[in-house]
């Protein structure tokens, strides 16, 4: 999928997003370091912004440093769902940044306080990468391959990773629920994500696509819904939504998520979705603008 076909995707499904309570001024910056005085806490995305794919962004390790001996708090909110709180941990560890657990949280690690609230009984089917193990999880629980009676047998779905997912088994579960409705659930909002190679389709566009074939309402957490940023709101406690800046590379995620929360937004250009192509125009036609621009952090 192309930026422009993920920006229009994305336009398509704005009333099932939440609305913006703030827009910003979409002021050019260099870098972050130039909100030292605006900004007691900065809330980082991961892909496009500290990092794509499996290589950090260039400058990203010394930004962080900066920003850290400067007293600012420190998160990283992520929509990755592939991997458990651990793994998560050991992944940004890789990628050469210090984050401590507490300073990490993805979209996952709240959805999975919530699975019990949306079906207190029965398995769950995961749409899951490659190596799931289902006692990662604190429900009962088995991946979604290629049998139609796995899919039948599940009392509500888990969306966590599109690795291993194929057309396929997107019939597979749409047929299903047509059979029989049950609860989906999504860990990961996203439509795309930036990696080495291009975009790639995440749980996010998967879900969109049910709704649309079935009316089905599938529960969302990761940003820009709410769920994540309540949890992020809580870890900074001691800070003003309006001394918050979610740093990332997206409008219709990053962006508009956090204005819902009353925070300040940066938009990151240079390596992200909108990587190579004129930002602003897709601000114009969304109309969520960002307080502030920068090509990296």
């Amino acid at each position: 999928m192309t930026p422009e076909a993920a920006f229009t995707r994305y336009e398509e499904i704005r009333d099932r997003l939440p609305a913006s309570c703030h827009r910003g001024r979409a002021k050019p910056i260099a870098g972050l370091h130039q909100l030292l005085d605006q900004s007691d806490a900065f809330v980082f995305d991961a892909y496009g912004v500290l990092n794509v794919g499996d290589r950090p962004i260039p400058g990203a390790h010394e930004r962080v440093a900066e920003l850290r001996a400067a007293g600012k708090s420190l998160l990283v909110l992520t929509n990755a769902a592939s991997f458990t709180r651990a793994q998560t941990k050991e992944k940004f560890a890789r990628l050469g940044f210090d984050f401590t657990s507490d300073e990490i949280i993805s979209s996952r690690e709240i959805c999975e306080t919530c699975l019990t609230d949306v079906a207190p009984e029965g398995t769950w089917g995961v749409m899951a990468p490659p190596d799931f193990l289902p006692e990662e999880l604190t429900v009962e629980a088995m991946a979604l391959g290629d049998d139609a009676e796995v899919y039948d047998s599940a009392d509500a779905f888990l969306l966590l990773s599109t690795s291993d997912w194929t057309p396929h088994r997107q019939s597979l579960l749409e047929d299903s629920l047509k059979r029989r409705a049950r609860p989906v659930v999504v860990a990961n909002p996203d439509l795309v994500a930036p990696r080495e190679t291009g975009l790639t389709l995440e749980p996010g566009y998967y879900a969109h696509a049910l709704q649309d074939r079935l009316g089905i309402a599938p529960v969302f957490h990761g940003k820009p819904f709410p769920s994540v940023y309540a949890a992020a709101q809580a870890r900074l406690c001691h800070i003003e939504p309006q001394k918050i800046t979610m740093v990332g590379d997206t409008l219709h995620t990053d962006v508009l998520g956090a204005q819902a929360q009353g925070w300040n937004t940066a938009l990151i250009t240079a390596h992200g979705l909108f990587a190579g192509h004129d930002v602003s125009k897709f601000i114009a036609r969304s109309g969520i603008v960002p307080d502030w621009i920068a090509p990296s952090i």
